[in-house]
């Protein structure tokens, strides 16, 4: 107290402000020696009433917020920022990072309800707090402040932001499944407040975020499809058949490519390519991703494992599924057989075996050089269909420079297709 108690020294500053500090510090000093002031008596005080006599005189208004924040007066600055509708910053500034720096946010959530249950007089200040925090990245804060404004669509996507934040694999992701289970109960709680307001006459300038039931709706089923995929990758990991990456792993919250590539993920995660399909099947479906890319992506990587079988299951899998055809099989065949040069012989003779069509079993052994294959199969066909596989065959030999093959082909295209030619050339 002896300490606290001091004659109020001369004050370099001259003019105005000079009498203010020490009037301020005439305040402060009668308080300490009065003991707690209680509420809405400092207001009485002279020293008081003369601090705001020349801050309303000679100051800003965040001089004078910022007076009523020193004195514990939250409430008299708040009510000063609506009545001289001061912008943003000054409530950033003089007011919210006060708060919440000495731990009084939720002091100032109170008075704000107490002030307007509706929140809708402090609208801007609030949107430009959660900007604030944002930018500070203090999403805690920012969450909490969420959850106070109602804005469960702004609160669920920082659920997703906790969820995915710094995760490396997706054991990680499984030990944080708890905030997309937050953030499907804001969503579902937004679609049930939208539910009951409507046809309510709705408020104006609101700065709760808006969002079609039918969006809401989407948003849910990706976040319960993640929680799905985030449970299986986990067990993969957790078994050891699935590869973990050094990188941040990919998520339905993405763009379509990172999408596609949680479905080749969960295809390849499991113990075999059975395993995983069905969920990634869905996940084809509900974001209607292109099949035939996922297909493709998902073989070329087992055949970079060396995974030969895995790609008969996978062919199965798409085959069974219900809206692949044949051509869609034989299309991933094709595409892998682009890689030959590192195909096994036996392996690739039986990828070239499971293509149904004829066409597309010469196509793939001229793909990888078997011409003798490829004119064998064609001199099968009848000759109507035979006579341009020929010469497909006949056209790739000579670019290969394969002699015995061009003489085989010329010889049967002479025996078959002299006259046709013939007219053809005229």
């Amino acid at each position: 107290l002896e300490s606290a108690i001091k004659p109020i020294l001369p004050v370099k500053d001259d003019g105005y402000f000079a009498t203010l500090k020490e009037l301020e510090t005439s305040l402060n000093t009668r308080s300490l020696w009065s003991g707690v002031v209680p509420e809405g008596k400092i207001q009485n005080n002279v020293y008081y009433k003369e601090c705001l006599f020349y801050l309303h005189t000679y100051g800003t208004n965040l001089a004078i917020i910022a007076f009523y924040m020193r004195q514990d007066c939250m409430k008299e600055a708040l009510l000063h920022l609506l009545n001289k509708e001061c912008p943003g910053d000054i409530f950033i500034d003089g007011i919210f990072v006060p708060s919440y720096e000495k731990g009084k946010l939720h002091l100032l959530e109170n008075l704000l309800e107490d002030i307007d249950p509706s929140l809708e007089k402090f609208s801007t200040y609030l949107i430009a707090a959660c900007k604030h925090l944002q930018q500070k990245n203090y999403y805690n804060t920012l969450y909490e402040l969420q959850q106070f404004m109602k804005d469960h669509v702004r609160a669920a996507m920082t659920c997703i932001r906790f969820f995915t934040h710094r995760a490396k694999t997706y054991s990680e992701l499984g030990g944080k499944l708890k905030w997309l289970s937050k953030s499907r109960d804001h969503l579902k709680t937004y679609l049930q407040d939208a539910t009951r307001s409507y046809g309510k006459r709705k408020s104006t300038g609101t700065f709760r975020n808006k969002m079609a039931a039918s969006d809401v709706s989407r948003h849910i089923n990706t976040v319960e499809l993640q929680i799905d995929v985030t449970k299986f990758l986990h067990r993969c990991e957790s078994a050891g058949t699935s590869q973990i990456i050094d990188k941040t792993p990919p998520t339905l919250f993405g763009l379509n490519p990172m999408k596609m590539d949680v479905a080749c993920m969960v295809m390849l995660g499991g113990k075999n390519v059975v395993d995983g399909f069905g969920l990634a099947f869905r996940i084809i479906q509900d974001f209607q991703l292109n099949a035939a890319t996922v297909y493709n992506k998902a073989s070329k990587l087992l055949l970079k494992q060396h995974h030969y079988s895995e790609i008969q299951q996978l062919l199965k899998c798409v085959l069974e599924s219900g809206i692949a055809t044949t051509d869609d099989c034989d299309n991933i065949i094709l595409n892998c057989i682009q890689e030959f040069e590192n195909i096994p012989s036996d392996e690739l003779d039986s990828l070239i075996q499971s293509l149904s069509s004829i066409d597309n079993k010469i196509k793939a052994c001229l793909a990888c050089n078997r011409l003798r294959s490829a004119y064998l199969i064609a001199v099968k066909l009848e000759e109507e269909q035979a006579v341009p596989l020929v010469q497909d065959v006949l056209h790739a030999a000579r670019e290969q420079g394969n002699g015995i093959i061009r003489q085989i082909c010329s010889k049967w295209l002479s025996e078959h297709h002299m006259q046709p030619k013939a007219r053809h050339s005229q």
